[in-house]
């Protein structure tokens, strides 16, 4: 079988051993007869499974005592109301910054929740820039100060976060696993696995324990976090399978050197992918502020949509896919995740330019 380029924004591709390592034992898991898939949540060899998932994910993150690490159902979406519903007290306020279409829905949400204070907006800029971290303050008696580390859908990331009085909540969906993180600068990190760490069906998060107090009573079990750390994730029946994949993709990130040298190469594939565009006078466009795009997503536009539509389909036919931009902003998206080898980026490039340079 020959693997097309997977530039899809999510799901993702994922690290081929880790997926063949899940072939081998989808029917016939460890030789127990069975597969995992069919195999209880309270059995032996799924608990090992759970476990070692638990444990690669504090490893790989840095994570120090006194935070919980949970999976979840319901996608980082979830979590957009999750979080104030936990972390804001009655009748209580949160800061949130509007950096694109991810965090505008999690600000959507916590407005059902109780009040709103917006301390960056990007939609002066079309969501192509960020504040200094140095810039993003906290309100007082704010619940918490809510940042999305990466929009998938217009190309910004933040370098370096802010530094906040509240507690600093981050939706890491999309660049979790991608570089090196100061966990203990934040309190909850919230991940659908679906871009650097597995399939769709299983969320991360990571909560300080002490903000497990805040949840009220009144809450339902399954939507308050403190439940979860109390039966380790096995409240209710957990996404096994994806939560195997999880453990797999971990694996895999240990090997190749952990995330200091995962992340000297997705800055190595961004750095390839952004001189491209920046060399190709013109022809190729990243509307992003150059300090603050994103290793994960990198954004373009072409000198008409009728050469973007050609672009794709000749892409494609080149085993390069998933490359059409989201349906609210168009243009092109290369998603360039931890799992996306140099020489994938590699043959887009060299495509990129093959295609210029017959419009020329």
């Amino acid at each position: 079988m020959a693997r097309v380029y997977n530039f899809n924004a999510g799901p993702a591709t994922l690290p081929l051993e880790a997926l063949q390592e899940a072939q081998k034992n989808l029917v016939d898991y460890e030789n127990t007869g069975l597969s995992l898939i069919e195999t209880s949540h309270r059995s032996k060899d799924y608990d090992a499974v759970h476990s070692r998932a638990t444990e690669l994910i504090r490893e790989t993150l840095g994570i120090p005592s006194g935070y919980a690490v949970l999976f979840l159902g319901g996608g980082a979406t979830l979590q957009f109301g999750m979080v104030p519903m936990n972390l804001m007290a009655s009748g209580g306020s949160a800061d949130y910054t509007n950096s694109g279409s991810w965090a505008k829905k999690a600000i959507a949400d916590a407005r059902k929740i109780g009040t709103v204070h917006t301390v960056f907006d990007g939609s002066e800029s079309a969501f192509t820039t960020l504040p200094a971290s140095a810039m993003v303050k906290s309100s007082p008696d704010s619940g918490y100060l809510h940042i999305t580390t990466n929009e998938t859908i217009e190309g910004v990331q933040w370098k370096k976060f802010p530094e906040t009085d509240a507690p600093l909540v981050a939706d890491m969906s999309s660049d979790i696993m991608s570089r090196p993180v100061p966990v203990d600068r934040f309190g909850l990190i919230y991940a659908g696995a679906q871009k650097n760490l597995g399939p769709a069906g299983v969320t991360i998060v990571i909560i300080r324990e002490d903000l497990l107090e805040r949840a009220p009573d009144s809450l339902p079990a399954y939507l308050t976090y403190r439940t979860h750390a109390r039966s380790d994730s096995l409240y209710n029946t957990p996404p096994v399978f994806p939560i195997y994949v999880v453990k797999l993709v971990l694996e895999w990130i240990q090997r190749e050197g952990g995330l200091t040298a995962i992340a000297e190469r997705n800055t190595r594939k961004a750095a390839l992918l952004y001189d491209a565009i920046e060399g190709s006078q013109g022809f190729y466009r990243c509307p992003v502020d150059p300090r603050y795009r994103s290793e994960m997503n990198v954004v373009f536009r072409l000198p008409s949509e009728d050469l973007e539509k050609a672009f794709i389909t000749e892409a494609t036919a080149a085993g390069m896919i998933g490359l059409k931009g989201h349906r609210s902003v168009g243009g092109i998206r290369a998603s360039i995740y931890n799992a996306m080898p140099e020489e994938g980026v590699a043959a887009l490039v060299s495509f990129m330019s093959r295609f210029r340079e017959a419009r020329a």
